[in-house]
């Protein structure tokens, strides 16, 4: 089968590799219909985070389960079903509690060993406790087959950054990041009720998607700037929760800023450039709230998917460029010069 595989930094490649095979008899194997090109793969395009040559790579996809090994009880071959981000057995105690990405006998794709979902085929370890059914009628509506690939990763996690933000009916939202993550977690703290969503970006087409998700305010400016017109805009206070979805030095910062006393931030951002850390002491003078991490998306599918299926949410419009398995080489490039927000791969 054909597969994207990392060689070194801006060296990207779609090879021929081992044809995905049930291994397990928990595993199955799933025909990709829809990937695509996570903003955290740019780490390891731009060399910041390491991989080894001909690693796989590609965390976010579904598809059509081809095989399933006899252990298999939830899915038979035909079925439409999406994987979040992490495989987990279903079964340990952190799994019990909705933290999948915990999950002792879990991994990510493309981790060593494994597939990766910018692919033709993946085989899908624990498959009972990692994959999700759709219906399948889905797999013919392209709009709803784009929109439901979002749950594999970026909706779930801009779901996980609004609840560790504490949005709730009637609050005061920033959301720091207009890539992706941030734009769902734009469409997340709307959809828990959130009266007032300041959206932090400066690309005119992010921030036009940040609106029609819920954005009421966009706040273009960085730094002191930026901290300024928040505060201008919520009576010198700051907001009652930020959602941080960058990862850097200065977003948290940002974040931190602009969160009014008693506040939370709730971070998602994959950190990068951050080492230099946050000053705790403002933040315990301040009792700001400091919640997030990897999102277990496993956990959220369940609850998200009946709006996407009805349409309540849509978050098919960040996926902005659409390519075959031949151009993903092409969407990495996009996606790192920022002419692309997120791309969706169609193998």
């Amino acid at each position: 089968m054909r597969a994207t595989v990392i060689h070194a930094p801006h060296d990207i490649r779609v090879e021929e590799v081992p044809d995905a095979v049930v291994q397990q008899p928990t595993d199955v194997v799933l025909r990709v219909l829809r990937a695509c090109i996570c903003g955290s793969d740019l780490w390891a395009y731009r060399g910041d985070s390491a991989r080894e040559p001909g690693q796989r790579i590609g965390h976010e996809f579904l598809g059509i389960v081809e095989e399933a090994g006899p252990e298999v009880t939830g899915f038979a071959a035909g079925d439409l079903v999406v994987a979040p981000f992490v495989w987990s057995d279903g079964t340990c105690s952190y799994c019990a509690e909705g933290l999948t990405t915990s999950c002792p006998r879990g991994g990510f794709w493309g981790s060593g060993g494994s597939d990766g979902g910018q692919g033709e085929a993946v085989r899908v370890p624990f498959a009972d406790g990692t994959l999700v059914k759709l219906p399948a009628e889905a797999a013919s509506d392209d709009r709803l087959l784009t929109a439901l690939l979002a749950l594999s990763d970026v909706l779930g996690t801009g779901h996980h950054a609004a609840l560790g933000a504490g949005v709730k009916p009637g609050s005061t939202v920033a959301v720091v990041g207009d890539g992706a993550v941030g734009l769902c977690g734009v469409m997340a703290a709307k959809r828990l009720g959130a009266e007032r969503i300041i959206a932090l970006g400066r690309h005119r087409a992010r921030t036009d998607i940040a609106r029609a998700f819920g954005a009421t305010d966009v706040v273009a400016e960085r730094g002191e700037a930026a901290l300024a017109a928040v505060r201008e805009l919520t009576r010198g206070e700051g907001v009652q929760g930020v959602i941080e979805a960058v990862g850097t030095e200065q977003s948290m910062r940002t974040a931190i800023d602009i969160v009014r006393d008693g506040g939370s931030v709730g971070y998602v951002g994959v950190p990068h450039g951050s080492g230099t850390g946050i000053d705790l002491d403002v933040m315990f003078d301040r009792n700001v709230a400091l919640r997030g991490g990897v999102a277990p998306v496993r956990s959220y599918i369940p609850e998200l998917l009946p709006d996407v299926l009805d349409g309540t949410i849509d978050p098919s419009p960040v996926f902005d460029l659409s390519v075959g398995l031949d151009g993903v080489p092409g969407g990495y490039r996009a996606m790192d010069e920022r002419t692309a927000l997120k791309v969706l791969i169609k193998p």
